[in-house]
């Protein structure tokens, strides 16, 4: 409840003006029949217009009230549910924000998505469903007994052998539903990661003719939330059959015992006609509280979920920083010892025990074959994980030691992946410095040889980009991913394999312009390319997670047989390509 208590606060005026326009339009539910039964008893049955009239008067101002109050009422329900859902779906958000990337590997994306999505609107349609019903269905079910009572207490006998029947009925379906919305909420996870990786993989999914695989494989996932969700449903679906079959039972039973006491006086039709009214607001209001209970059981199992997020437990945290408004100024870098897991219940470390040193300023290569741990390597300097054992050290400071904030806005980091968003080329631009003026955009992407393709395009800085910048090439992309990194001036420059679709001619720019005008940053790079960084000032080589070497290109050549042998098989490729 904790959730909802902030939206319970600032909209409690919903959450009480709401029910209580629904109890005003319940009570005039159970009034009119009863003034309909006089009009036919006393009014129609002897000839008393004026009896028919000031009763027929009493019943359209009754009718008029009633749909004031439905109508607000169903306004404020309306209201606090939208809030509600709004509410948690932001707090759902800024939590998914304060995620460490450990966080979100246990929550797929998908699921995340579902969850701050579906999830919610589920929770909004119960809450409208219990504003408007919560107080209206029960005021109009004991109303409409009391008056049914009062009409006739040999009637109400029936209901009261057929409304614990239906009600136990009822129960009985609510508790096989409840597990199995929560299966067809998971499986809805399901549909939706696999529509993600389909939709962002397109490309390769269409190079590689791989679409009929794709399709087979969303059939699969479609028709296992399809038959989940017709499982769930259709329990729901048996109550209105369920209901319809008590109305008409009960009815036929009313009608049979009426008759007889109609045949002998006992009892007039306008009592008959209002009874028969009562017992169907009695198996409404059943029916209704049914769908609440139902949607409630729906509601619990995304209430679960969006917990599961809210109470995640954050992993990288402020929590224990020893100097949290430090800041960076020299940019110096250092590992003691360091070994780092994925999954702390494996015992092999993706990281062993890693040590070595950069001076503020230098510009460090790492290497090494595909998963030697060098993208883990540099995550661990932001703090994207924490290592296990050991320490990372930026400015002589253990960088748990550090705030977030301060220790990610002196680094900037351009992973392999490389993310634009829909947008022009400058607005992408100023995620790194959201104040950059054009000239300083200009001399970022100067640096990181962007600017000429840029002004190419007719409309410049101000191109519009698609999502995920599908109108440029991969190069370009990377270009853009470097200058908006450069305009955070960051005292840390991490480029994960940022060069890798850049020809040789341009690499050799950006390293050129690197070593120009930044002195003063401390630049690590990974690369699969030796040519990108032999003429760095030490050169990490990482092999199985651990360091093989650490040294210059031409000491590493001595000394390191990894680095020798990658040295190798680059220049006996490039041999073969000028043959």
């Amino acid at each position: 409840m904790d959730k909802y208590k902030d939206t319970l606060k600032r909209y409690f005026y919903c959450f009480i003006l709401g029910p209580l326009f629904m109890v005003l339009e319940a009570a005039g539910e159970f009034i009119l029949p009863f003034i309909n039964a006089n009009i036919i008893d006393k009014g129609a049955a002897v000839g008393d217009t004026a009896y028919i009239v000031k009763n027929g008067v009493y019943m359209l101002l009754i009718a008029a009230g009633m749909l004031a109050a439905g109508v607000l009422g169903t306004r404020f329900a309306i209201q606090g549910a939208a809030h509600l859902a709004a509410d948690v779906r932001r707090k759902a958000f800024a939590k998914i924000q304060e995620f460490s990337f450990s966080n979100i590997d246990d929550f797929s994306t998908g699921s995340l998505i579902t969850r701050i999505t579906n999830d919610v609107t589920q929770i909004q349609v119960f809450a409208q469903s219990l504003l408007r019903g919560v107080f209206r269905s029960p005021v109009m079910l004991l109303g409409a007994l009391a008056m049914s009572f009062i009409l006739n207490r040999r009637l109400t006998m029936v209901l009261c052998v057929v409304v614990p029947l239906l009600a136990l009925a009822i129960a009985l379906i609510i508790k096989i539903a409840s597990p199995r919305y929560t299966r067809m909420q998971k499986k809805l996870d399901n549909l939706n990661n696999t529509v993600n990786e389909a939709v962002t993989n397109e490309y390769v999914i269409k190079s590689f003719v791989r679409e009929e695989y794709e399709k087979e494989k969303f059939q699969s996932v479609n028709m296992e939330l399809l038959e989940k969700s017709v499982s769930a449903l259709k329990m729901m679906l048996l109550l209105q059959p369920l209901s319809t079959l008590a109305i008409s039972v009960t009815t036929l039973a009313v009608v049979w015992v009426a008759g007889r006491q109609i045949m002998v006086g006992d009892m007039e039709i306008g009592t008959l006609t209002a009874f028969i009214t009562y017992l169907s607001q009695i198996l409404m209001a059943l029916d209704f509280l049914a769908n609440i209970f139902l949607q409630g059981t729906r509601a619990a199992a995304s209430d679960r979920r969006i917990s599961e997020v809210l109470h995640a437990k954050v992993t990288l945290t402020d929590a224990g920083a020893a100097y949290p408004d430090r800041k960076i100024t020299k940019g110096e870098i250092s590992f003691e010892g360091v070994s780092f897991r994925y999954f702390k219940e494996n015992t092999e470390n993706v990281l062993k025990n890693i040590t070595f040193s950069a001076k503020g300023g230098e510009l460090v290569g790492i290497v090494g074959s595909t998963g030697s741990g060098k993208t883990t390597l540099v995550s661990l300097i932001p703090r994207l994980y924490d290592a296990d054992e050991g320490r990372v050290m930026v400015d002589g400071t253990d960088v748990r030691d550090l705030s977030l904030r301060r220790l990610r806005e002196s680094v900037a980091m351009v992973l392999q992946k490389n993310t634009l968003f829909s947008g022009t080329i400058a607005e992408n631009l100023r995620w790194g410095n959201e104040n950059a003026d054009m000239e300083e955009l200009r001399w970022a992407c100067r640096i990181a040889q962007a600017d000429d393709f840029i002004l190419s395009f007719p409309e410049g800085y101000e191109t519009e980009l698609e999502q995920g910048g599908a109108n440029l090439s991969g190069g370009q992309r990377q270009r853009l991913c470097i200058a908006r990194a450069l305009l955070k001036h960051p005292k840390i420059l991490i480029l994960d394999d940022s060069t890798s679709a850049v020809d040789m001619a341009t690499d050799a720019c950006i390293r050129k312009a690197f070593r120009e005008e930044l002195t003063g940053m401390t630049k690590l790079i990974i690369a699969q390319r030796i040519n990108s960084v032999k003429d760095a000032d030490k050169i990490i080589v990482l092999d199985a997670g651990g360091v093989a070497g650490v040294g210059t290109h031409e000491e590493l050549l001595a000394s390191c047989v990894p680095y020798r042998e990658i040295y190798d098989s680059q220049t006996d490729r490039e041999g073969e390509d000028d043959e």
